[in-house]
């Protein structure tokens, strides 16, 4: 059936809103819609694509029952009678055969198989039409109580006075609607919210345009809750905003999952300035040591040879101060590191790790570890470099301590990059024998932590993902290789 039509029916499909757009440009249908003072923008949004889904499906025979219900609702609901009814189909009928025909050859079976196709479907659909109308308000009463139950939306005037609210709105504030019609919306305003941002909404309104935002509100026992909220003007006839609706979805449960991961990062940030503390009285311990030396020498060499010369005064303050600038160094290196990027740098993966490498030198010379390096010098990627260099060094000192917990004795960290066309990939591989593989899946859980000495916070690795993934735009993954955890940091190239 339709064997002509279904073979240039994709064109119809790839096309529909040049169908779409031929059908309202017929003057007979513009004087429908003006008769009947039908909302055109409403009915293209909502019901004109639902219409032509219908008829592409019937040449299908995708069996998908499409219906065309909700259009025949708002059509009765406006008193379109049986005559306009179907002057709406036939011009779309002759949309349809006029953009086939500007597009194919068209034939006399496909002009054929059109005209059936809208003759046999007109009968179903005046059927329909012609239902009791009683049987329509139960439907479009049943919508209504829907949406009523189910989308917090509340009205307004001009001057921002509650006209109308629905259930799910009196649900979630807390008030009646006999509490809330009459009342100005400030009264579910919280007071965390600032000013500014209700003066740019009602700016943006007044103009006539649509405002989108997040809202904390408070309900009527002093609780918050937050919404998504769209609102937008609704006009008379000549163009005059008479009212604002407002239409608002519940991300209460968002707002506090991003509460309760900001509260993960702080704690990071926390248990990385402690690292950072320890990392500095590693690197300062020599230097110290050796300042200390120079200091005692003096005393010595009075009590030895009578006196200090100038000579040997000079030396050791010459010796003292380098120490003293090497020192410094070590502060203004972590504080740069620690300091957040505000913008991706392109930079050379080797870069990155040398940096982290050299970071935890100190850390690889007194715990004995052997790091081999392998990079390709020509990779680059574009990241947020501290943020990269601090997922690598958290990886790097949870590999130390795991070859330390299972008394590793030649210890080894091997740490290598390769590159395909769309990513850089870099893998750290430590031989510390793996991770249990009934918890490899948890690793990457918040407050999740596999340290035997129970000093980790847990938040290391997930912190590390949260970089990777979300900051990045790259991935974070971990597997056991033949001599221990392989961890691989996947990132987007330049």
């Amino acid at each position: 059936m339709y064997l002509n039509l279904k073979n240039n029916i994709s064109l119809i499909e790839n096309n529909k809103i040049k169908v779409i757009n031929y059908w309202f440009s017929e003057e007979k249908l513009e004087q429908i819609f003006n008769i009947k003072k039908l909302n055109k923008e409403l009915f293209i949004n909502r019901y004109a694509f639902e219409i032509l889904d219908y008829y592409i499906d019937l040449v299908k025979n995708l069996n998908k029952n499409s219906s065309i219900k909700d259009s025949l609702i708002y059509l009765k609901k406006n008193d379109v009678n049986i005559d306009e009814l179907y002057n709406i189909f036939i011009l779309l009928k002759k949309s349809l055969l006029k953009y086939l025909s500007e597009n194919i050859s068209i034939s006399i079976e496909i002009y054929d198989e059109v005209n059936e196709l809208f003759d046999l479907s007109l009968e179903t659909i005046f059927i329909q039409y012609s239902k009791n109308i009683e049987t329509v308000k139960k439907a479009l009463t049943k919508s209504i109580d829907i949406v009523d139950k189910n989308i917090i939306m509340s009205r307004t005037d001009l001057k921002g006075k509650i006209i109308k609210v629905s259930t799910a709105f009196c649900n979630i504030s807390g008030y009646k609607p006999e509490e809330l019609i009459g009342e100005n919306h400030n009264i579910i305003r919280h007071p965390d919210m600032p000013k500014k941002l209700f003066s740019q909404m009602w700016e943006t309104i007044k103009e006539g345009e649509i405002w989108h935002g997040e809202i904390k509100n408070q309900k009527k026992n002093g609780d918050s809750y937050w919404v998504e909220t769209t609102i937008h003007p609704n006009f008379d006839n000549i163009g005059k905003i008479i009212s604002y609706d407002a239409i608002r979805i519940d991300i209460t449960s968002k707002k506090e999952l991003e509460h309760q991961q900001n509260i993960l990062v702080a704690q990071s940030k926390s248990a990385a300035m402690g690292e950072m503390i320890s990392m500095i009285a590693h690197q300062w311990r020599q230097p110290l040591q050796a300042v200390s030396i120079l200091i005692q020498k003096l005393p010595i060499t009075k009590m030895m040879e009578g006196e200090i010369s100038d000579e040997l005064l000079d030396k050791v303050v010459d010796d003292i101060n380098m120490q003293l600038d090497y020192m410094s160094c070590t502060i203004d290196d972590f504080k740069d590191y620690f300091k957040p990027n505000k913008n991706k740098q392109t930079v050379l993966i080797e870069d990155v790790i040398n940096k982290a490498v050299e970071f935890l030198a100190y850390m690889f010379k007194v715990d004995s570890i052997q790091v081999n390096v392998n990079t390709d010098y020509s990779c680059k990627a574009e990241l947020y470099l501290n943020e990269i260099v601090q997922v690598l060094i958290n990886i790097i000192k949870n590999a130390r301590d795991a070859m330390i917990d299972h008394h590793i004795e030649n210890r080894v960290i091997n740490i290598d990059t390769f590159f395909d066309e769309k990513n850089v990939y870099i893998t750290i591989e430590d031989n510390a024998g793996g991770i249990s593989e009934n918890i490899l899946s948890k690793i990457f859980e918040p407050y999740f932590s596999t340290k035997m000495n129970k000093n980790g916070t847990g938040l290391g690795l997930y912190m590390s993902k949260t970089i990777v993934e979300k900051h990045s735009d790259g991935k974070l993954s971990v597997c056991n290789s033949d001599i221990g955890a392989k961890f691989t940091i996947s990132l987007p190239l330049e």
